[in-house]
């Protein structure tokens, strides 16, 4: 414990010498972590999005027509039941749609007392066995009599997977090219503070100073640099999503009945995730750049 105390007391004496640098240094990797959050916090949120609707794709919403007879309806359920695949037809009067409609605004749902008149239709919902029962229904339903339109998810799906995918491909990408530049900026600001200390550090070796303990106060640098730019960047990160989802949440939640991911939950899970990432970062880069001193 004494030797690992001397040697952090040693990392922040060379911090303080170098202000300049190593705080230049955490603004950037700062800047780079946030990069990175944001591109997290997006990609959380489209997939669970995505997962979302996923749980419609084997139900295709069939609406009635306004004003529709009950025996009109009722043969419309009958030629339903017995297509192709269909597993479950259910229907859903106008007015329990509305109340679903107001659960769904939560506090928002007064807003809704005030129509004039319900505007939902009547519908079904149409629950199928497999993709192919819910494409050919898709296309069929919209021909039977008492039928005013559909809703199915299936191209939205589609899209919205395909962009889940490109930002995660596009995140990883980024997360390897952040990272790497991370890594070369802190090998050239620890490389820069062995230079001013290499009178200094030739003499320790010359009095049998090993590597490793002239070693240990830079990687203690570099591993505080990526812990504080963790700290940093996690903050930022909780602030900025936090502020934009008290801006948009309520409305995303009203339009697409579907909750954001609560800033609280993100930023337990980026903490972990910096402070690793801000760990191997500062120590491998302050690693490459004292063993080609200490290789010399």
């Amino acid at each position: 414990m004494s030797r690992f105390g001397y040697n952090l007391k040693q990392a922040f004496v060379q911090m303080g010498r170098n202000k300049g640098m190593y705080f230049t240094t955490i603004l950037a990797i700062t800047a780079m972590m946030l990069i990175l959050g944001l591109f997290f916090v997006s990609f959380v949120n489209l997939n669970m999005f995505t997962r979302s609707i996923e749980k419609d794709y084997n139900v295709v919403q069939v609406y009635v027509k306004d004003g529709a007879k009950a025996d009109e309806v009722q043969t419309l359920t009958k030629t339903l039941e017995e297509m192709d695949g269909v597993e479950k037809v259910e229907f859903v009067s106008k007015n329990d749609a509305l109340g679903t409609l107001k659960d769904s605004w939560g506090d928002n749902a007064y807003l809704l007392d005030n129509l004039p008149q319900n505007p939902l239709p009547d519908s079904f919902n149409v629950y199928v066995s497999n993709k192919d029962a819910a494409n050919k229904l898709a296309e069929e339903a919209p021909k039977l009599a008492g039928v005013e339109d559909i809703v199915y998810y299936r191209d939205t799906i589609e899209k919205l997977a395909e962009l889940s995918k490109f930002i995660e491909l596009g995140s990883i990408v980024a997360m390897v090219f952040l990272i790497i530049v991370s890594i070369i900026i802190v090998a050239n600001t620890i490389k820069l503070t062995v230079f001013n200390r290499e009178k200094e550090i030739g003499i320790m070796k010359y009095l049998g100073a090993t590597n490793s303990f002239v070693r240990a106060p830079f990687i203690l640098g570099g591993i505080i640099v990526g812990i504080v730019s963790a700290l940093a960047a996690t903050g930022l990160t909780h602030v900025i999503y936090s502020r934009i989802a008290g801006i948009i949440g309520e409305d995303v939640n009203r339009i697409l009945s579907i909750k954001i991911v609560p800033a609280e939950q993100l930023s337990m899970v980026l903490l972990v995730l910096f402070l690793v990432l801000g760990v191997l970062i500062g120590s491998i880069g302050s690693g490459i750049s004292i063993r080609r001193f200490l290789d010399k």
